[in-house]
Parts: C-alpha cells; structure tokens; sequence
C-alpha cells in the first residue's frame, strides 16, 4: 500500500472508456447544412457544451440551441442516442478498471469529470466502473468544470482528504496543471508507460 497517498481522483474520458466527439460529428452531417469543423466545434468545446457541461441548461434547452443553430432536421429522440454515440471501450481503459478495483480498499475513489448530464445516464447503463468509487464528482452537479479550483475542493471535501494526500489521474496535461498549482500531484495519463508509473506509485503487482 502507498502511505502518502489515501485517496486517487481519477478523470473518466481517455481514462476509463475512450471517445471521439467525430463519430456523432459524421451521423450529424447528414441532418444539417453546416460543415464538419461548425458541428464539432459546436459539441466539442463551445460555450453551449460548457453550459450543458456546468448544468446550467436541461437536455430539452441544450437540443434546441443545437437544432437552432445546426438547422437539424431531426427530433430530439433522434438527436440524443447520436450524441451518446462518442464513446468507445480500449484494453488499457479496462486495464484501468482492474488497476481502481484492487486499490479501492486502501484508497478512496473519487472520479472528477467534466460531463454532462445525458452522457452520465448512457454510460451509467453501460459501465459498472461507476460502482468502484466513493464520490463522483461531476461538473454538471458541481456547477464548474475543471480546471475551476472548486471542483477539485468539491472532491477533497467530499471524502474529507487534503490535497497533499491525493493523487490525481487525467488524461489532460492543462488539467494536471491545474490541480498541481492546489498543491495536488498526478500524472497525466497518455498510454501503457503512464499506466505502468501510476502502478508503480501505488505498488499493485
């Protein structure tokens, strides 16, 4: 067991199942007039993904802006199950899965991601990953995605940790950053050699 650390926050995206917002990007361009880079700009990073990311807009608001401003032809039934379809499963996401459950009765789990509240719902149904943590910490609930320093805290605080004992997986440099300037270490998670590092840390054979 690792001493310094009780408790890992671990991101979900690139980290514990893949995704690739193109997929939805390729099926939506049969419904609208707009170019490939409108539509993933638009579901990738825009300040509406970050509304609906934050949970300031319901489900119902967020795929009316989207129809509004693509000129969709479709319905909301239709739109949804095309916006789910982003995620896909690799052997080092499962890799990851194992690596969790055999460090969650020395460690507390918390997962720190910015999702939003239709995504959280499909991969509920589909992954157990969910199951292994203490907290989930999602932006949608929050109210702030990272890098905003009160999603971290929400995190610490939610199992009564400090920063000095957390060590924090992502598998996004920035964010890494981010939380290392709150005086919390991680790794950012970019293939086979960072999974092997972070074994290392937490001594798993």
């Amino acid at each position: 067991m690792n001493n310094q650390y009780d408790t890992i926050l671990c991101d979900l995206g690139n980290v514990l199942i893949n995704f690739d917002h193109r997929i939805a990007v390729r099926k939506i361009l049969e419904h609208t007039p707009k170019g490939e880079e409108d539509v993933y700009n638009l579901f990738f990073d825009s300040g509406l993904t970050e509304m609906y990311e934050e949970g300031k807009i319901d489900p119902k608001e967020f795929f009316r802006r989207v129809k509004e401003f693509l000129k969709l032809d479709i319905h909301e039934n239709e739109f949804f199950p095309i916006w789910n379809e982003i995620f896909f499963e690799v052997p080092l996401n499962k890799k990851m899965h194992e690596f969790l459950k055999g460090t969650k009765n020395s460690h507390k789990l918390v997962m720190v991601s910015n999702l939003n509240v239709t995504h959280f719902e499909h991969l509920r149904k589909k992954m157990d990953i969910f199951d292994v943590f203490d907290k989930l910490i999602l932006s949608y609930e929050v109210g702030r995605r990272k890098p905003a320093p009160e999603i971290y805290e929400a995190a610490l605080d939610s199992v009564g940790t400090k920063r000095g004992k957390s060590f924090y997986i992502d598998d996004r440099r920035d964010l890494i950053k981010a939380a290392a300037k709150m005086g919390i270490k991680g790794i950012v998670f970019d293939g086979d050699e960072a999974f092997r590092n972070i074994k290392v840390i937490f001594s798993t054979a």
